[in-house]
């Protein structure tokens, strides 16, 4: 396991963007947000991602949306992810944001949420081939920076097309995909078919990454081991442990296992979080979206379920810092 490991982290060309290393921070609506970037790129993350972004919001003007697109120079290279169905408003908002602060543009067909789905967009575009290729080709066109797209392993049981789309992708001009190993229908639940992934990686020559069930340092050399791919996104096991990059790192390079943060540690990241979220939307805002966070990162520690209560009712930073001081 950990020769597989130290064969699986190296650098990867996305493109003309080169990543220090192949561990990439996924997407996550609510969660991939500039602090948590921050933190994920700080502890080893070769590339961080926004939270899909909706190309007629952006159209639109949507002024959440715009704020979504937030980035700090700190955190890159940051990949941005952009999702519809309409070929020609994709490559439009392609071509509007090409001067962003961002260094990959990502498009979401992985999406399983119904109301996404529901719109025609995310997963729903894995129905339609002719379609993705019709998008790829257009946002290809329309940016010198490198196109990636994010799929699933199918639509549902009946319809796993993962192959299919991603010689569509690759003949589309992308520079790469990353394929999630469950269909629409199994939204986060099961197991991840890590042999779609081998499949796809064995059926274009683009870069592969592997995303689903990456939840250890163990789970990304057994990734690598069945599927060999290129590069490995990580989204939930990074939920109140960003520290998952570093240890992967660490042990890649010395054979030998990170020791779990300590109480402390946790405590100083909780607190130092906290601060950013505050700072990005103030006290009011930050607050309350640092109560999930806070309670992912106590996870497994002893009185973790007492305290996760109390986590939920703090109105301040000041009573934040009280239960983790």
């Amino acid at each position: 396991m950990k020769t597989r490991l130290r064969e699986a982290i190296h650098p990867l060309q996305i493109g003309s963007v080169r990543l220090d290393n192949n561990l990439i921070f996924a997407p996550m609506a609510g969660v991939s947000d500039p602090p948590f970037r921050l933190l994920c790129h700080e502890q080893g993350a070769g590339l961080v991602c926004m939270e899909m972004i909706s190309a007629k919001a952006l159209y639109y003007h949507n002024k959440k949306t715009k704020d979504l697109m937030q980035t700090t120079a700190e955190e890159r290279p940051v990949s941005l992810q952009l999702f519809g169905s309409d070929a020609d408003c994709m490559a439009q908002m392609t071509a509007e944001i090409e001067d962003g602060p961002f260094d990959i543009l990502d498009i979401n067909m992985g999406c399983p949420v119904p109301k996404i789905v529901k719109g025609g967009d995310g997963s729903a575009l894995m129905k339609q081939p002719r379609l993705v290729e019709e998008i790829v080709t257009k946002c290809v066109r329309a940016t010198k920076k490198p196109v990636t797209v994010k799929i699933r392993k199918g639509f549902d049981e009946e319809h796993c097309n993962a192959v299919e789309i991603a010689k569509i992708i690759e003949a589309s001009g992308a520079a790469a995909v990353a394929v999630h190993g469950r269909t629409r229908e199994q939204y986060y639940s099961g197991e991840a078919d890590w042999e779609i992934i081998r499949r796809v990686k064995e059926a274009v020559a683009i870069p592969v990454i592997g995303n689903g069930d990456i939840t250890s340092v163990a789970a990304v050399a057994a990734m690598y081991e069945r599927t060999g791919c290129d590069g490995f996104m990580i989204a939930r096991a990074a939920q109140g442990n960003p520290w998952i990059f570093a240890q992967i790192l660490h042990e890649a390079e010395t054979d030998e296992p990170l020791l779990k943060p300590s109480a402390k540690e946790v405590s100083d990241m909780v607190l130092r979080h906290a601060r950013m979220q505050i700072d990005l939307r103030g006290e009011f805002l930050g607050i309350r979206q640092m109560r999930k966070h806070a309670s992912w990162y106590i996870s497994g520690y002893p009185g973790a379920a007492r305290l996760r209560g109390r986590i939920n009712e703090v109105e301040s930073y000041a009573e934040l810092e009280a239960l983790f001081s």
